[in-house]
């Protein structure tokens, strides 16, 4: 605990900035329940109020609180998209860690296969097989997380390549030990340094990813609140002067910023300059 807060104190003022950021958005997220004022599908009043006491951020089209939906679309949105994230950790992560160690047939297998993947553009690829296959959570976080973990696979498998051919590895392999044993214990620990912050900058491409498919009517599905799909409901007030449908707009865009500004911190602490 006190090499966390002694690193956060080290940290610039952009990470700190960002951090405080993450964390704010993720109490808002996990107590949603208990911080917004009403449910996210209740409907509360007249469609398109305007911002009052009892509605702080107006309604949408439908009556329901704004303030509210902005509240428990942290919570969807965001879990989608660290479920997503992380999933295609897994995937992308351990196929990447096997290809740089076993090599041969199952190294050029597994690239052609990515290659032919990420060779088809991926929000048009989402599109066709959500249409296809349906809009359930279960079935967007599996699509969105078996996409992304092509890009983790190519890094992963370049990272783990350099480490494979060194001779602790070498000597791990000549003892005896497990290919799973030399994976934990030899690879991963030793690829971290460039993993985490791409762990980061994947989250900010899901997570807009996600947002741009609720935009269009294939991502998180109604009544369910999320930021993406709160920008295409409300939109119509943007011919009226109302900033409304702004506000998951900027709360999508603050969190992308302060998740960048937390990257870029771990890329240059993991390149081992000095911050003078």
């Amino acid at each position: 605990m006190w090499a966390i807060y002694k690193g956060f104190l080290e940290a610039p003022i952009s990470a700190k900035l960002g951090l405080l950021t993450i964390a704010a958005y993720l109490f808002v997220a996990i107590f949603a329940p208990f911080v917004a004022p009403y449910s996210e599908t209740e409907i509360l009043g007249g469609a398109y109020e305007l911002w009052s006491e009892r509605f702080p951020l107006g309604t949408d089209n439908l009556g329901r609180d704004m303030l509210s939906r902005l509240i428990f679309g942290a919570r969807n949105t965001i879990g989608i998209a660290l479920a997503a994230v992380v999933i295609a950790f897994a995937i992308g992560g351990v196929m990447g860690m096997l290809s740089a160690l076993l090599g041969g047939w199952y190294d050029s297998i597994i690239s052609r296969v990515v290659d032919i993947l990420m060779a088809i553009p991926s929000l048009v690829f989402a599109l066709l097989i959500l249409t296809i296959l349906g809009t359930s959570i279960t079935t967007l976080v599996l699509v969105i997380a078996v996409l992304d973990s092509t890009r983790v696979y190519r890094i992963t498998r370049a990272a783990a390549m350099n480490i494979a051919v060194m001779d602790f590895v070498e000597v791990a392999r000549l003892r005896g030990e497990g290919l799973w044993w030399v994976v934990r214990k030899e690879i991963l620990p030793n690829i971290l340094a460039p993993l985490l912050p791409e762990f980061g900058l994947r989250f900010c491409f899901l997570f807009l990813f996600i947002a741009a498919l609720s935009f269009l009517v294939l991502g998180i599905q109604p009544p369910t609140a999320d930021w993406g799909s709160m920008v295409r409901d409300n939109a119509t007030l943007i011919n009226y002067d109302d900033i409304t449908p702004l506000l998951p707009a900027a709360a999508i865009a603050i969190l992308t910023v302060a998740v960048n500004f937390v990257v870029d911190w771990l890329l240059h602490k993991s390149s081992g300059l000095r911050s003078d």
